[in-house]
């Protein structure tokens, strides 16, 4: 009879292998789409930044832009003198008036728009300092998720830390694949255990607190010495 299993055992092989690529290829999916969730993030704050930015930089370039482009006086070319009538010196008169009422606007509306400007400018940094200074106040991601699992006796799964943080931290936005990938950050570094019990993997605190369980092996030789003494 030809001998089959041979090629069982070699199917059996190739089957485990393609599971766990298969695994590690959704964990490392769920990761990437963290950071890329992370990155979005910062890439929307900057492009909030380098609008605010951009409104103060075109307020400021329009006021600087006045200020160079104003004529300088020159002094009027030598002319003989002649008698001018009275129409022509009432003209020279009401140009000039025009040209003055028209600077005079020009700078009003420059000053207006500096100032529109330094007031956007104060009240986005006045906006932005209790947020970053809130967001400083709070512990990271990474801590809370090491203090619970030091607090735990019994080891748990990413949606059971997910679940427990987001009770215990409403008003912070926790998920559960950047709760995953954290817990796999810390199992690199050796801070958090990694067990896998079927389908199911379950973290546990390298520093967690264990139950204290008499060890048998200390027990006998105190029931011997107790015979002993009876003896």
């Amino acid at each position: 009879m030809p001998d089959t299993k041979t090629p069982t055992g070699l199917t059996s092989q190739y089957t485990a292998q393609v599971v766990a690529d298969l695994e590690r290829n959704a964990k490392e999916q769920e990761r990437i789409g963290a950071e890329m969730e992370a990155l979005q993030e910062q890439l929307d704050a900057l492009r909030h930044d380098h609008a605010v930015l951009t409104n103060l930089h075109q307020a400021l370039g329009a006021t600087s832009a006045l200020v160079e482009t104003a004529p300088e006086p020159t002094a009027a070319p030598a002319v003989p003198r002649q008698k001018t009538s009275a129409k022509s010196a009432e003209g020279k008169r009401a140009r000039t008036k025009k040209a003055d009422a028209k600077k005079t606007d020009t700078a009003k509306t420059g000053a207006a728009k500096t100032g529109a400007a330094k007031s956007t400018a104060a009240r986005t940094s006045a906006a932005k300092k209790p947020a970053a200074k809130a967001t400083s106040d709070q512990p990271t991601l990474i801590e809370l998720i090491r203090r619970y699992l030091t607090e735990q006796r019994e080891p748990r799964s990413a949606a059971e830390v997910s679940t427990a943080l987001g009770q215990t931290h409403p008003g912070r936005r926790i998920q559960t694949n950047v709760v995953r990938t954290s817990l796999e950050n810390l199992v690199a570094k050796s801070h958090v255990h990694r067990a896998k019990q079927g389908s199911s993997v379950f973290y546990t605190a390298v520093d967690a607190e264990e139950p204290s369980v008499p060890s048998p092996s200390t027990e006998q030789p105190v029931k011997a010495e107790a015979g002993t003494a009876g003896d």
